[in-house]
C-alpha cells in the first residue's frame, strides 16, 4: 500500500513539475530461459529466493551491470540476470478462471478458458482487451483486468 501511495505521489510531483499529466508507463519483460533463478540481490553469490520458467512476466523496476530488479506478479522484488529475460511479452491469469473470447467484446463467443496462473503470449493490447495466444495456439481476447503483465 505505501509503494502505491508513494508512486501516486512521485506522479503527482512529475505532473506539478512538468505542467502535464503523467501516464504511467511500466515496462514488462518475460523469461526467456526454461527456469530462471531470482535472487535477492543483483548477484549470482546472493540469496537464491526461487525459479520461475519460461515465458513468466516480470515488471521491470531498474537495470543495473548485468542484472535486472523485477516485480513478478504477487508484488515482490526480486533481482534477475539480465541475459535470461526475452523481448517477448506475456500476461499471467489472475483470476480462477477467464474466459478467453472470440473478438474483444463481452458478448462475443467463447474461443477457450485459461485457469489461474496461466502463461499467455501477448500479441497485442486493444484497449481494455488484449489480444493473447495459449501455447498450444489458441487465440483470443482477454479482459485486461483479469491478467497481470500488461
Amino acid at each position: 500500500m505505501r509503494r502505491a501511495r508513494a508512486r501516486c505521489a512521485a506522479a503527482a510531483l512529475l505532473c506539478a513539475w512538468t505542467g502535464t499529466a503523467a501516464v504511467a508507463a511500466f515496462e514488462f519483460r518475460s523469461v526467456g530461459e526454461a527456469a530462471a533463478v531470482l535472487y535477492d540481490a543483483p548477484s549470482a553469490k546472493s540469496k537464491k529466493l526461487y525459479v520461475v520458467s519460461r515465458g513468466y512476466p516480470l515488471e521491470v523496476v531498474v537495470v543495473v551491470e548485468g542484472w535486472t530488479k523485477v516485480r513478478d506478479a504477487s508484488g515482490e522484488l526480486t533481482w534477475i540476470e539480465t541475459r535470461k529475460l526475452a523481448g517477448a511479452r506475456t500476461v499471467l491469469v489472475r483470476v480462477p478462471l477467464a474466459q478467453v473470447r472470440e473478438r474483444a467484446d463481452d458478448a462475443a463467443p467463447v474461443a477457450f478458458e485459461a485457469r489461474q496462473n496461466v502463461v499467455l503470449e501477448l500479441v497485442e493490447v486493444a484497449g481494455p482487451w488484449l489480444h493473447v495466444r495459449h501455447r498450444d495456439g489458441q487465440a483470443g481476447y482477454i479482459r485486461a483486468a483479469q491478467v497481470w503483465g500488461a
